[in-house]
């Protein structure tokens, strides 16, 4: 005899481990960039340099790159200026070792700028970190028997999640957006900020296609007599395929992304004259795909004329509980930041999505955040100065996950939607967003699987000590399994002689049991 195996492949996270640092600097303003009169606007980025793994350690280092917009001293303008802060921290992480394999995001808490002189600012940021380490594990079920002898065998059906693709890649978005006709040709790209909307991934016979919105801001200086800062706004659609040996459709996508570069130049049209604007941006993506099944494995096996004893191992098998999509609806009013600079004129708004917390709750994942939104306005006083408010506008979600339970492993992927930012007057905005969330939710269940079979022969001792014939008065819970199992008779004999025409039976039931072996 000789079982039929099946791997399974499925991963967890067998250790979590958190740190915070804060990040301060006085930075100065290179000598060709002009005087600083009016801080305007400030985004920061996180970029990991190296993550390195030693025993019940990871060390991270990288850097925190800042880019400041800044009034100029002259009437009508401003300019960027850029930043790094390096960062090195060693986070304790027992039980890991070299080789193995660890995620790591982060999330700027906070991000403040202030201006010490016309010529240094100071910048203080909060940075958090959170390291996972990645476990994939391979089973091996038994789910059939190769068989000579007279044996009996009872199968059960398992929802599985494999881990089907498990890999790192890159994805190239290039577009280009050309100037509408009432603005000047661009000179200068003063400040750029690029946000990718609406991400989706699908997954495609040996490829994974891409599909979303890339909304682009740009200030920049104008050619030829105008002497002031322009602007430009514009939103434009993007997909594409990645390869991805292995995939297959219908397979479920837990993708996540960062932007690793971003590359803003400004190219000539048709006519020779510089009015393309030409967007890269480069996403690395840690790919996850999964694909579903209702293992079929073997439960329990017994001899007719052998003795069979099976070999068990308990495991934890991993299935997909609940797969879907919410939106929150966010609004709010707002008021500047600053007093002394009215708003006369929207320009620009922008959002991003800060958790708090996200928690199971009955029947869901409650999300608690703030809606972080950064709008650049035209100021009241007359000399076309830009000057940017921001505002955070809270929010409560509750996802609905029918079944969930407190020991459920979720993964929760998130971004505006949509966002719309208006005055109510000179010193307040209205805010409103929609906020999409996308959310995985797993669970895991205990099953002892078969991995092996011992044969030996029959005890005839015992065997003989077993009567001839037998009515058995079948008890609660008993089955014509337990029955044929104690007396090393098959299911089809017990229903034949029994005129049975399946194998449910009930307690007090009498049940004919006719040994076969002498």
């Amino acid at each position: 005899m000789e079982l039929v195996k099946k791997k399974i492949h499925m991963d967890c996270i067998a250790n979590k481990a958190g740190t915070q640092m804060v990040l301060e600097e006085d930075v100065n303003i290179s000598d060709n960039r002009p005087d600083a009169g009016n801080l305007i606007a400030v985004k920061g980025e996180v970029v990991m340099d190296e993550l390195r793994i030693n025993d019940d350690r990871v060390s991270l280092k990288g850097r925190l790159q800042v880019k400041i917009l800044y009034q100029t001293e002259e009437e009508g303008m401003c300019a960027c200026m850029e930043s790094e802060l390096a960062f090195e921290e060693k986070v304790n992480m027992e039980g890991i070792h070299n080789g193995d394999t660890v995620l790591a995001s982060w999330t700027i808490e906070d991000l403040s700028v202030g201006l010490i002189n016309s010529r240094k600012f100071s910048v203080q940021a909060m940075v958090s970190f959170e390291i996972e380490q990645e476990e994939s594990m391979e089973q091996e079920a038994a789910v059939d028997i190769y068989h000579d002898e007279p044996v009996e065998y009872r199968k059960r059906q398992y929802p599985l999640l494999q881990m089907a693709v498990n890999k790192k890649d890159i994805f190239r978005i290039k577009e280009e957006m050309e100037l509408p006709g009432n603005l000047p040709n661009a000179f200068n790209i003063i400040w750029s900020s690029i946000a990718l909307n609406n991400v989706e991934f699908k997954a495609l016979d040996e490829k994974i296609g891409i599909q979303g919105e890339m909304k682009a801001f740009f200030i920049y200086e104008g050619e030829g007599d105008n002497d002031r800062a322009v602007w430009y706004e514009n939103t434009v659609p993007f997909s594409g395929m990645i390869e991805c040996h292995g995939c297959r459709e219908n397979m479920i996508p837990d993708i996540q992304y960062t932007t690793s570069q971003c590359n803003v130049e400004i190219k000539q049209d048709f006519d020779g004259e510089e009015r393309v604007f030409c967007v890269e941006n480069v996403l690395d993506l840690e790919i996850r795909l999964y694909e579903e099944e209702n293992l079929e494995v073997l439960s329990d096996i017994y001899g007719v004329s052998k003795e069979i004893e099976t070999v068990t191992k308990e495991v934890s098998l991993k299935s997909l509980l609940y797969r879907n999509s919410g939106k929150c609806r966010v609004a709010d009013h707002a008021k500047i930041q600053n007093t002394e600079m009215h708003m006369y004129q929207l320009v620009h708004s922008e959002a991003e999505i800060q958790i708090a917390e996200q928690s199971i709750a009955d029947n869901g994942i409650s999300i608690t955040g703030v809606l972080n939104v950064t709008t650049v306005y035209l100021c009241t006083n007359g000399q076309n100065t830009l000057y940017a408010t921001k505002s955070a506008a809270p929010f409560q979600y509750l996802i609905d996950v029918p079944g969930i339970e407190s020991d459920c492993v979720f993964h929760i992927h998130w971004n505006p939607e949509q966002l719309l930012v208006s005055m109510l007057d000179s010193d307040e905005l209205d805010i409103k967003a929609v906020l999409n969330f996308e959310v995985l939710v797993f669970t895991t269940r205990r099953a002892d699987l078969i991995t092996d079979i011992a044969v030996s022969e029959l005890d005839m001792d015992k065997v003989s000590e077993l009567p001839g014939i037998v009515i058995y008065i079948a008890g609660t819970g008993d089955t014509l399994w337990d029955i044929g199992k104690k007396y090393y008779v098959p299911i089809a004999w017990l229903k034949e002689i029994n005129e049975l025409t399946s194998e449910e039976i009930k307690a007090g039931d009498k049940i004919l049991v006719v040994k076969g072996i002498s």
